[in-house]
């Protein structure tokens, strides 16, 4: 089962719990204030602002917009679901998916990784990032219109980057999977006509050889921030509108080779939110 088919089974199944969980009579609904299920949905697009990378020393810093076509707006979704324990502990899983595939002719040469492609060949750009994150947060501060808590997050990347002359003369591919450690923090106020908005960010910046372990030095940063308001439907419902930022990198020299890569991406989605328990 593909990754985009994972995802929609995954919607599928919130949608059909929701459903089910909506249509009880209240009359024969179990509240347990011990823990609670709560599931969250988006779907919107992100916009690259800016995005390069570099493999090898020497070599080309490409431009993905200039250079790979990454100047459109691209669609984007997450899903996640949030354990809450004793009302202020949050154990929240998120998936992630975001490939981002174009082509594009070239204006300029590009050595990578001691390939070159030759200006006017057509390129395809593969930048494919999904995570997945692990999460846990306290509420220090818990009340009926405010709500902040700080916590950590354990991210694995899964990350698979290639560039592919489309006459099948020149390729490149780069792949890495490893955990990334990961702060939070989380902050939501309420109003009294039903309205909300909050803020959750998650952030890190280190040197990833201290983390894994390697000899070699990389330093890597990765920030995920977002704003969001909405307002509550119903006891068990919220629909939000949210505008995130997710920006980072890494830089130097491991195993593979030297890398360079950075980017800053912007999106705006529409998502919901459903307690199933």
């Amino acid at each position: 089962m593909n990754r985009k088919n994972l995802l929609l089974l995954t919607i599928a199944a919130v949608f059909f719990f929701s459903t089910a969980a909506f249509s009880q009579e209240k009359k024969n609904e179990k509240k347990n204030s011990f823990y609670s299920l709560v599931a969250n949905v988006e779907f919107g697009f992100l916009a690259v602002a800016d995005h390069k990378i570099q493999f090898g020393n020497p070599g080309t810093y490409v431009d993905y917009v200039k250079d790979g076509g990454q100047d459109v707006l691209l669609p984007v979704s997450r899903v996640s679901l949030d354990l809450i324990l004793d009302k202020n502990h949050r154990i929240s899983f998120l998936y992630q998916p975001l490939e981002i595939k174009t082509t594009a002719t070239l204006t300029r040469n590009l050595q990578i990784d001691g390939v070159t492609f030759n200006s006017g060949q057509d390129v395809e750009f593969l930048y494919s990032f999904p995570f997945y994150r692990l999460s846990y947060t306290y509420d220090i501060i818990k009340g009926s219109k405010h709500t902040v808590a700080f916590g950590a997050s354990i991210q694995i990347r899964n990350t698979v980057i290639s560039f592919r002359d489309l006459d099948g003369s020149e390729f490149v591919r780069k792949s890495n999977i490893g955990p990334v450690p990961v702060l939070k923090f989380y902050w939501k106020t309420k109003f009294d006509n039903g309205f909300w908005i909050g803020s959750e960010i998650d952030g890190f910046y280190a040197p990833i050889s201290v983390l894994n372990g390697s000899t070699t030095e990389v330093v890597g940063a990765i920030v995920d921030a977002s704003l969001r308001g909405g307002i509550t439907v119903s006891e068990r419902a919220e629909v939000f509108l949210n505008f995130r930022y997710l920006g980072g990198g890494a830089v130097g020299s491991s195993d593979d080779g030297y890398t360079k890569n950075w980017l800053h991406f912007l999106t705006v989605t529409a998502g919901a939110t459903f307690r199933l328990i």
